[in-house]
């Protein structure tokens, strides 16, 4: 398999990824401002199929907020960036956490003016989506949340984060525009608590709406691991319902602070089976991912701006190694036989026959009275050679 990116691969990076100066609360930046136009013409060169962008990244703030001329201007210029470039942006979101308007909320905060700005804001970045192509807009609700608890009225906060998301998926349905919200969970920082903290979280708030259809998950590396679950195992509930409309890659340390590592330089072994998963499906059939492979990491701030492009480059070379690795372990026999004798495949079968009813399954003497727990507990199901084989593929002899 070749490992060289082209954008039949569907690799997208974040402008505020390659963009990142380098500065964090201990410290000034490292690294100069990068032009956007520059970073899409980079990202092409390297093989990218596209970017995404908030609002802020390409129009500075004040500019955005009050200077309508200025705004079209700079948009003019990304606009011809693309144009010659063929990248192609597959989502937009909006910067609701920057500015210090924002530093009790956005959508939920509890000034009512903050939450119109807020509101006049992502609508404006969502139909500027729409005009670019992008079929998903992501919300993260990084200030929504509190350090005090008597603070923030959860239950008020629901209900307009609610009411936010529905005006959002109103405009989308009365303009006819093809988009659909991703909502990004992550449990906290920068604020203490962030409501919608995990996947199971976002997906049960989403069958709160008015049009829930057009609502799913962005799920991140980073915000899973950071609170110690399995982001392997959060992609798959929400492909399994019907809810991953994106996904964010990048590489964690486990439950720390949200390191944005490249993909891969954290947690392996889990990297390699969110590709599995993403690229091959589940072992018993069932839905399948079809969207970007999005990378929302950071060039560590010890690069330069030589280091900000091979950060990115390998983002995507670790991306398709895991692919190769994958392909193998699934094409494997020895794979296939330890997924027998593990009985995964037997998981996809219905625990009721074909026409069984639940009278059946009671009145059956060898579901209960006479089935053989002893003889079943004994079982070894071969996990351990299971995961033995995985790695060895990961690390290339298992071929």
């Amino acid at each position: 398999m070749a490992l060289d990116p082209t954008p039949d691969d569907r690799f997208s990076f974040g402008l505020w990824t390659v963009g990142w100066p380098a500065a964090d609360p201990f410290g000034a930046a490292t690294r100069p401002h990068i032009d956007p136009v520059e970073s899409v013409h980079r990202l092409a060169d390297l093989g990218a199929h596209g970017i995404t962008f908030h609002d802020d990244d390409v129009v500075p703030f004040e500019v955005g907020h009050r200077d309508p001329a200025g705004r079209d201007r700079i948009l003019g210029r990304l606009r011809s960036a693309l144009e010659e470039t063929g990248l192609a942006v597959p989502m937009v979101t909006t910067n609701l956490f920057s500015h210090p308007v924002f530093k009790e909320g956005a959508f939920t905060a509890n000034d009512r003016g903050v939450r119109r700005f807020a509101l006049r804001k992502a609508l404006r970045q969502l139909q500027l989506g729409a005009e670019l192509g992008a079929r998903t807009f992501v919300m993260w609700g990084g200030r929504e949340g509190s350090e005090v608890d008597a603070a923030k009225d959860v239950d008020a906060a629901l209900a307009r984060y609610r009411e936010a998301v529905d005006l959002l998926t109103t405009h989308i349905t009365e303009q006819g525009l093809d988009m659909r919200i991703a909502i990004e969970p992550k449990p906290n920082e920068p604020r203490g608590d962030i409501l919608l903290p995990t996947v199971g979280h976002a997906i049960a708030f989403t069958h709160t709406l008015e049009h829930p259809h057009l609502v799913g998950v962005n799920p991140e590396v980073g915000h899973e691991q950071m609170s110690n679950l399995n982001f392997t195992h959060g992609i798959a509930q929400a492909l399994s319902q019907g809810k991953l409309f994106h996904v964010d890659l990048n590489g964690q340390n486990g439950p720390k602070f949200d390191q944005d590592l490249v993909f891969g330089h954290g947690n392996l072994l889990s990297a390699f089976s969110t590709v599995d998963l993403l690229e091959n499906g589940f072992p018993g059939g069932g839905p399948t991912y079809d969207g970007p492979r999005h990378f929302d990491y950071k060039p560590l701030r010890t690069e330069d701006l030589d280091g900000v492009w091979a950060s990115a480059a390998a983002n995507m070379r670790t991306y398709l190694l895991l692919k190769e690795r994958a392909a193998a372990f699934r094409a494997d026999p020895r794979v296939t036989a330890a997924l027998e004798r593990a009985k995964v495949t037997e998981l996809a079968r219905p625990t009721l026959g074909e026409g069984e009813t639940l009278a059946d399954l009671v009145a059956d003497r060898g579901a209960f009275e006479d089935f053989d727990v002893d003889a079943v507990g004994s079982y070894g199901y071969g996990h351990v050679a299971l995961a033995q084989l995985a790695l060895e593929h990961l690390t290339g002899v298992g071929a």
